[in-house]
């Protein structure tokens, strides 16, 4: 039995989410990496935001995605790759586009949230000497 939203959105394959969560694990493997001890740089301290506001957007994409119907809870989980080869294609090429789209711009406010924490910071005399 088909997802009843599934019909309307047939031959839509989303599989955004993706980027940003591979993002996310890559980010938090960095973070993890790094010594445990205080760091004078404010983008490695602030590390965990960007984790937090990759993961955190990828699962409610990701619930987007399992009510319409794009995901699965049997494999192959993602129906583009059920559907056949030109499906796949047009998955990897949303993930190319809105994927890394998303991604950049989740990393650009993640850049401009850690730059004005510093400058409060700084202007409030709280920042590491």
């Amino acid at each position: 039995m088909s997802h009843p939203r599934q019909d309307y959105r047939k031959g839509i394959h989303m599989a955004c989410f993706t980027v940003p969560l591979a993002t996310a694990a890559a980010a938090s493997a960095v973070k993890s990496a790094l010594p445990r001890r205080s760091c004078a740089n404010a983008f490695v301290k602030r590390l965990g935001w960007l984790c937090k506001m990759m993961f955190g957007g990828s699962f409610l994409l990701a619930i987007e995605h399992i009510y319409h119907g794009e995901i699965t809870f049997e494999p192959p989980f993602l129906t583009a790759v059920r559907e056949g080869p030109e499906a796949v294609n047009a998955m990897l090429r949303e993930m190319a586009t809105r994927g890394v789209a998303m991604t950049v711009l989740i990393f650009a406010v993640w850049v401009a949230m850690v730059a004005f924490s510093s400058a409060a910071e700084r202007k409030a005399g709280l920042a590491d000497v």
